[in-house]
């Protein structure tokens, strides 16, 4: 039997040097973390041991933190697509550089991002996808309407589509600019949940009636998990941000 390299990943696990990356980040974000917010994270036994992608609501510009903390946590590596803008801010670059994070250039990417992303998930990372792109602009903070990208990147790797529901800390950072609100401490939740089915489209040519499903099965998870964290239903229909109203099936 051939030696093995111990700086050699066995295949679909991410490798000593990748998770090296992650430790000063890590060594700074979690402890700050923990003390800001109450972390409470439900159904992590619906994360694969790896390569899996991660489709969440984004209600605030710190939950990106928040939930790549959680994902760490489990023994994954957290990998955002995010837009490119942000590698050209001073030592998050150095940050973003070190932990893999994949740039996304929104005017002219040319599919690259998808690519990276399907190798990062060869390699047993955990990517981590906004569908709705940004920050819901819903008035109440729903989920959106959202892109493809996530079902797409699930149809071509094989990789399960993970919806993921949080509630909570957009009320430590709201959006918009606002000042932080420590105070009272707040809690911040996040929910895991089953694999979106997309097995009638697996294996079928990739059209966009079927992403279309696909994105609205994914929402349709992702919004019930929400409306559970709230302990309310969800409105009719989702806001679209172009129309800047809830639309049907949008």
């Amino acid at each position: 039997m051939s030696p093995v390299d111990p700086q050699t990943p066995a295949a679909g696990l991410p490798s000593r040097a990748a998770r090296a990356g992650y430790v000063i980040p890590a060594a700074i974000v979690r402890p700050a973390l923990r003390g800001l917010v109450r972390q409470v994270w439900e159904g992590t036994e619906n994360l694969p041991e790896t390569g899996a992608i991660l489709a969440v609501n984004h209600i605030s510009e710190l939950d990106p933190l928040s939930v790549a903390h959680m994902v760490y946590n489990q023994g994954l590596l957290p990998t955002f697509l995010a837009k490119a803008e942000l590698w050209k801010v001073p030592v998050l670059k150095q940050v973003l550089e070190a932990t893999r994070m994949i740039p996304v250039e929104r005017t002219r990417d040319g599919g690259r991002s998808l690519d990276a992303a399907r190798e990062a998930v060869a390699t047993g990372r955990a990517i981590i996808v906004y569908p709705e792109g940004t920050v819901t602009r819903d008035p109440d903070g729903w989920p959106m309407a959202a892109q493809s990208g996530a079902v797409r990147l699930a149809l071509q790797t094989g990789a399960p589509l993970i919806p993921v529901g949080q509630w909570g800390i957009q009320e430590l950072l709201p959006y918009g600019g606002r000042a932080p609100r420590p105070f009272p401490r707040k809690t911040a939740r996040i929910r895991i949940g089953a694999p979106v089915d997309l097995d009638d489209l697996c294996g079928a040519p990739m059209t966009a009636s079927g992403l279309r499903a696909g994105t609205e099965r994914m929402m349709d998870a992702i919004t019930a998990i929400v409306a559970d964290l709230r302990g309310e239903p969800a409105p009719a229909g989702r806001w679209d941000p172009r129309t800047g109203r809830r639309e049907p099936g949008a």
